[in-house]
């Protein structure tokens, strides 16, 4: 499973997509649920690592599945807007080691 790619990824989101009529969700309505899939993300994060413990009956939800629901809804985005997120995923690198080359402190080494 680990050697997935998103190339992968996003077929097999499409092919689970693909056999319900209602097909994929307006794009307002990923951005939706994308916003939805964050929130939950932040009260997992705020739940391990800041001031709020859960509540002995809330939910055992875990950082991993939050975000692999966020994944889920990026991959959905990107194939109702015929977006490779792999070449995406290039785009940025190449922003990030062009633009900001100098902007962090590089560690020693190699």
């Amino acid at each position: 499973m680990a050697d997935k790619t998103l190339a992968d990824v996003q077929r097999e989101v499409d092919a689970y997509i693909s056999q319900y009529k209602e097909g994929y969700f307006s794009p307002l309505a990923m951005l939706a649920r994308l916003s939805e899939e964050v929130g939950e993300l932040a009260r997992e994060i705020n739940h391990n690592f800041g001031p709020k413990p859960k509540k002995p009956d809330e939910a055992d939800n875990s950082i991993e599945l939050e975000l692999g629901d966020i994944l889920f809804i990026i991959t959905c985005f990107a194939n109702s807007l015929g977006i490779d997120l792999a070449e995406a995923h290039d785009k940025v690198m190449h922003k990030f080691n062009t633009r900001d080359s100098g902007r962090w402190t590089k560690k020693d080494g190699p």
